[in-house]
Parts: C-alpha cells; sequence; structure tokens
C-alpha cells in the first residue's frame, strides 16, 4: 500500500525564526547606519500601510538593485550564521515541530517573503527540502534588477504552495502548514493540518472555531 506524501509548510519569520528576517538582515546589511535602517523601516512601513504588505516587500528589494547576486548570497550566509549563534534564534515549539516532521519522513518546505540569500543557509541547517519565496529578478550582468518575479506574501503563499503539491502528486488533506500572522491564513487554509504559532487574534480566532493546535511563541 502507498503511503501518502505529507508536506509541511513552514513561514519563517516569528514562527520558525524569532526575528523578522528581512527587517534584521537589512540591519546587518547597512551596518552601523542606524539613521538610514529607521528611516528605511519607516518608509516601507507607509508603503504597508498604503499599499499592502506586497508592495512594502517590492519596494524592500528594490534597494538592493545593482548589487551583485553574488554578494547578496554571500551577506546572507554572513547574517544568517551570526543569527544562529542567538540564543533565541527560534521557536522553540516550532523548531521541535518541524524536527519531528523530519523524523517521520515529511517534506520540509519553507514559506517566506524573504529571499534565497536568506533563508537557504536556514534551510540547510534545519534540513528543509523546499524554499518558496520571493524569488529575485537577476539582470544578465549578475546584478540584482530590484524587480522581483512574484512577492511570497499572502495568498501568493497558498498559491505556491497548492501548485508545488500539484507537481509534488501530494494531497492538501495530508499536509501541514505552520503560521503565526493573520497574512498566512490563506497558506494554513490550504492544508488539512494547519497549525497556528502564537497568539495573533485573527488566527486564534479561526483555531478556536476549527479546533485547530495552537502551539507558544
Amino acid at each position: 500500500m502507498r503511503i501518502p506524501l505529507r508536506v509541511a509548510f513552514f513561514d519563517v519569520d516569528e514562527t520558525l525564526l524569532t526575528a523578522k528576517s528581512m527587517v534584521e538582515f537589512l540591519r546587518y546589511w547597512l551596518g552601523r547606519d542606524d539613521a538610514r535602517f529607521r528611516a528605511v523601516v519607516a518608509e516601507l512601513g507607509a508603503v504597508a500601510e498604503r499599499e499592502g504588505r506586497a508592495a512594502a516587500n517590492r519596494a524592500y528589494y528594490r534597494l538592493f538593485a545593482g548589487v551583485s547576486s553574488a554578494a547578496l548570497t554571500q551577506a546572507g550566509r554572513r547574517w544568517y550564521a551570526r543569527h544562529r549563534r542567538e540564543p533565541d534564534a527560534f521557536v522553540g515549539s516550532t523548531a521541535a515541530a518541524l524536527a519531528g516532521h523530519r523524523a517521520a519522513g515529511d517534506r520540509v518546505v519553507l514559506v517566506s517573503g524573504s529571499c534565497r540569500a536568506v533563508l537557504d543557509p536556514l534551510l540547510t541547517d534545519v534540513g528543509g527540502d523546499d524554499v518558496l519565496c520571493t524569488e529575485l529578478v537577476v539582470g544578465g550582468d549578475g546584478r540584482l534588477t530590484g524587480e522581483v518575479a512574484r512577492s511570497m506574501i499572502g495568498p501568493a503563499k497558498s498559491d505556491a504552495a497548492t501548485e508545488l503539491l500539484l507537481r509534488l502528486g501530494a494531497s492538501p488533506a495530508d499536509c501541514f502548514a505552520y503560521g503565526d500572522h493573520a497574512s498566512d491564513l490563506d497558506l494554513l487554509t490550504a492544508v488539512g493540518s494547519p497549525r497556528v504559532v502564537g497568539g495573533d487574534p485573527v488566527l486564534a480566532s479561526w483555531a478556536e472555531k476549527h479546533g485547530w493546535p495552537v502551539l507558544p511563541a
């Protein structure tokens, strides 16, 4: 009898990592220029208020226009290595759940608005299988154009997860998803076994109504 393939999707920021990876990577990228960092974060916050989180995601990556893709990859590795050394680098309950899925032979997929430069070191570290993320457009000269192929925010997460399940031949009913924010709701409802991390009021309401497990943040 064929054992069905199970996939476990994990949001990253404040679900698996305690940090907001895009924000903390930007802090690392800008070095000691705290004034610039604060100004950029405020500007991105204003974009999110006016136009939504996906627009802010696209605006974030325009900051890296002209940067060598290889340089961004190297910076991502250095940032993750530093974050990894923090005593509270991971949300403990989610990290334990991920380890359980690996032990059970499930496919582990990270889903995030961050980019591969930041996420690939994490994927390797946790022994994951795939990343669904905001993919950056690279020009023929190997430098980032500042544009993205798709912002992996909100409904895009569920769309990408559904596409992956179709390619793998896995049934959503057999699969899991973990998220901490209302923007993860589409991803959570795309699978048969959603898991809420933390106390987001929107997700808490859905968890109470539908009997979803809630993990501590």
